[in-house]
């Protein structure tokens, strides 16, 4: 593990103790990978236990070796798991020697199996969700974990002028994105990018013309694309690309964990009067957005605004979605994962801090003909922002 990685873990566990301290739990057990990974270097297959005060360790089912080498927490085997909870209360009987210690856990990822086999272990335990507190912690990104979400960006940023140097018409959506997917891969893109949603699964990203585009599906987002079958409806289709359609290139990347997300519009030719509108409106929610992007912003209100925008243009059916299928926010957080908090929208009231890294997306989408819109990443920096996304912010007409 390199030095800064170190530093950064002790430094998100310390972060963990004192806000485990505010809330009264006496430890969290982490269990998702991710989380595994931001707190200790490692995503190594285990168990992290925080107790709020002294050294955290992680129990390690596989591979042990390799969590030696790469975690910044004290590595433990982790052993039968029957005997997990004697385990436990060995190691800190100033925890499970209380009559009923509040325990923190990941309940929004962990398996409701795995926890009825926890809560069979650990008898005496008073288990507490301790997903929001998590959640917020993650929210805020170091100057370490900005610089890896600045190198995918410079990656995605090559990776769209390079497949938009190829787009020609009658080439398929699958062509397209393969190779704006060959050229991110070759600049270390890791090749998935991580959701915590359940049953969310996310491609590389979505590149699709027309109609296809605006299909709906289960995807917990403004546009999830036709796909190449019922296996896996999002994405990318065997559609060809034709003139005077919109075609929506919303791609990620994934670098040291850290995920960018963009989204730019093409046409070859010339789009119809209704989705330049449209496109144009979107570019105006943007601005309006930026405009009061700071810290102490509420994110409800910024969400609230871009409706009130999309009303004003006559455009409320069809944003975010179209009909029963919109989705009801304007951004969201990004970082290890692609749906982090905060999310633009209603119910987020805490005020955003500096350091908070978004995606924000406005788009509008028209059954049988396309969906249209830009999607940047921010930095929430100062006194304003930061744009991290580098590709140029247009609509990009392919004249052919």
């Amino acid at each position: 593990m390199s030095g800064n990685l170190w530093t950064e873990t002790e430094a998100r566990r310390a972060g963990l103790q004192r806000s485990m301290e505010r809330e009264g739990l006496d430890g969290v057990l982490i269990t998702q990978n991710v989380g595994l990974y931001y707190f200790t270097g490692s995503m190594q297959t285990g168990y992290l236990f925080v107790p709020v005060e002294g050294e955290a360790v992680f129990y390690v089912k596989r591979s042990l070796a390799r969590a030696r080498a790469e975690s910044s927490a004290r590595i433990e085997e982790l052993g039968p798991f029957r005997g997990f909870g004697a385990r436990l209360a060995e190691d800190y009987p100033d925890v499970f020697g209380k009559k009923s210690p509040a325990i923190g856990a990941d309940l929004d990822v962990l398996p409701a199996q795995t926890f009825l086999r926890l809560k069979e272990a650990v008898p005496n335990a008073d288990w507490k969700d301790a997903s929001a507190l998590l959640r917020r912690l993650r929210s805020v990104k170091s100057p370490y974990e900005t610089e890896r979400i600045r190198r995918a960006a410079q990656a995605a940023a090559s990776a769209l002028e390079d497949g938009l140097s190829r787009l020609r018409e009658g080439m398929t959506e699958l062509e397209l994105m393969a190779a704006i997917e060959n050229s991110l891969r070759l600049q270390g893109h890791i090749g998935i990018m991580r959701m915590r949603g359940y049953n969310q699964e996310i491609m590389t990203g979505m590149v699709a013309a027309g109609e296809a585009a605006a299909e709906p599906t289960y995807f917990d987002g403004p546009a999830g694309g036709r796909g190449l079958t019922a296996a896996a409806p999002q994405s990318s289709s065997l559609r060809p690309i034709r003139r005077d359609e919109p075609i929506l290139l919303d791609i990620g990347c994934c670098i040291d964990g850290y995920v960018i997300d963009q989204t730019r519009t093409a046409v070859i030719g010339r789009l119809p009067d209704e989705l330049m509108r449209a496109y144009e409106t979107a570019e105006a929610i943007m601005r309006e957005t930026e405009s009061a992007l700071r810290p102490g912003a509420i994110p409800e209100r910024l969400y609230a605004r871009s409706l009130e925008m999309a009303k004003e243009a006559g455009l409320s059916e069809h944003f975010m979605g179209f009909g029963a299928d919109q989705v009801r926010f304007l951004g969201h957080g990004i970082g290890l994962e692609i749906d982090e908090w905060p999310v633009l929208a209603r119910g987020f009231a805490d005020p955003l801090e500096e350091g908070t890294v978004l995606a924000i997306e406005p788009k509008f989408t028209f059954p049988g003909f396309g969906v249209v819109g830009i999607e940047n990443t921010y930095r929430i920096a100062g006194d304003g922002f930061e744009t991290l996304t580098l590709s140029p912010e247009k609509l990009y007409v392919v004249v052919g």
